[in-house]
């Protein structure tokens, strides 16, 4: 793609040269509309990533300010990043949507409505306390979720209530515990990510995982002072809050390593694995900071990649058919397709997949609440997939999808680390107590 950039505002701004290089790769083949999840619903150019990269380019080459018409479309991307995968000249959108957003954030006032259901999400979400504060008021109001969602004004509180779970999750027993030790020889030690929502809204992930890993020979570290890997905000455009939060955490594993060496970091949350081994690219710019992101990037994990160099023994009998949804974070964002599946698989599960596996089912971070009309419809299109395949449970390795997903489907929505742990010793997975049948769970117990 030509592109018409002063070159003194290059020059000038690391950030515009670097989308303008991304914008010059762009061939204009149009292979990405085929896989984005807006554009197959909405049949819209606009709405693709080609046509989002054609009002990009034209909003950041004349400098200008963002207008209603580009945020309504670039809003509507779920930063889903399939076409990524698809493109055969490598663009790399997720920057490029990212400069975006950050540019709307600068230059565009939202309508009073949006800017306090996005200050709401970047005030509460990111912050443990606060939003397990937040959920218990949701707890009370869930049954209004309906009258809210039909009224056009009020569905994005609807669909935050809809998303509430049904009872506030036990804390862990562990939250406050800094070293898990490994049982018998020590061959890894890592970090594992804390993070803010899924630690209040499912402790039992992380238990797993730190479970599966030390039994496996991993020292688990929870580092204190470690908190929200930034995602959330980052993908709102505020660049501010997001840079802060990577600074802190690189800080944060930065002293683990100096202190006793991190052969990873471990995360749990494939949303968050994709922003934090972005960490290095976000602070490339800041001379304090840009080695050390650049260090805690290469270290940073997915819990399948590490699980798969550990390999799987197990401890029970399984065999139950489990659909693996592949989350867009994992898939496309990080290039992790196969691990997880194969883990699965060596843990003695009977692995499915869904077709139209690469559409994302509408969770991406806040999407489900901003755009709730739009996330909903992907939802109920991947359940429907997902229920063709008759699956006895459903595995995923992001959070987001897992509370997306369990509204729309039958079987019971867990984390691929809680069925690994299960399959090599650990508890079962409450989610499928009173779902597993009683002849295999009588062989595996």
């Amino acid at each position: 793609m030509q592109t018409a950039f002063a070159p003194e505002r290059l020059a000038a701004d690391p950030q515009l040269a670097s989308s303008e290089k991304i914008l010059r790769t762009c061939v204009h083949c149009g292979f990405c509309t085929a896989t984005c999840p807006t554009y197959v619903l909405l049949g819209d150019e606009l709405d693709s990533p080609r046509g989002r990269i054609y009002q990009i380019k034209d909003m950041l080459e004349g400098g200008k300010d963002a207008t209603p018409e580009i945020v309504k479309h670039v809003d509507r991307c779920l930063s889903c990043l399939s076409c990524m995968t698809t493109c055969p000249s490598d663009v790399h959108y997720m920057h490029l949507v990212d400069h975006a957003r950050a540019h709307i954030e600068q230059t565009y006032r939202r309508p009073l409505a949006d800017r306090l259901m996005r200050a709401t999400l970047a005030f509460v979400l990111p912050h443990p306390g606060r939003f397990r504060l937040a959920l218990a008021a949701a707890w009370f109001a869930k049954p209004l979720a309906p009258l809210f969602s039909s009224v056009p004004a009020l569905a994005r509180l609807g669909a935050m209530l809809r998303l509430a779970p049904a009872k506030p999750a036990a804390r862990s027993a562990t939250a406050n515990q800094r070293v898990f030790p490994a049982a018998g020889e020590r061959k890894m030690r890592v970090a594992i990510l804390q993070g803010c929502a899924q630690g209040v809204l499912e402790p039992a992930i992380n238990d797993a995982a730190i479970r599966f890993l030390t039994r496996h020979g991993v020292e688990v570290v929870q580092a204190e002072g470690e908190g929200c890997c930034g995602a959330l905000v980052h993908h709102m455009g505020r660049e501010h809050d997001s840079l802060a939060s990577a600074r802190r955490n690189v800080d944060v594993w930065t002293r683990e390593i100096e202190a006793g060496g991190l052969d990873a970091v471990v995360i749990t949350t494939s949303g968050c694995g994709t922003t934090i081994k972005d960490y290095g690219f976000m602070l490339r710019e800041d001379p304090a900071y840009a080695e050390k992101a650049a260090r805690i990037s290469a270290l940073a994990k997915d819990f399948s990649e590490v699980a798969i160099r550990l390999g799987v023994t197990p401890a029970r009998e399984t065999g139950q058919a489990v659909t693996y949804h592949s989350a867009c974070s994992m898939q496309h964002g990080q290039a992790i397709r196969d691990e997880p599946k194969a883990l699965l698989k060596a843990a003695g599960f009977r692995v499915k997949e869904p077709a139209e596996g690469h559409l994302c089912c509408g969770s991406a971070g806040t999407y489900n609440i901003l755009q709730p009309e739009i996330a909903t419809r992907l939802r109920d299109r991947k359940a429907a997939n997902i229920a063709r395949t008759e699956p006895e449970i459903v595995a995923a390795g992001n959070i987001g999808c897992l509370t997306q997903l369990r509204p729309a489907l039958g079987a019971p929505c867990v984390h691929t680390a809680e069925l690994l742990d299960w399959a090599t010793g650990g508890p079962l997975p409450e989610a499928l107590q009173g779902r597993v049948t009683e002849r295999r769970l009588a062989a595996a117990e």
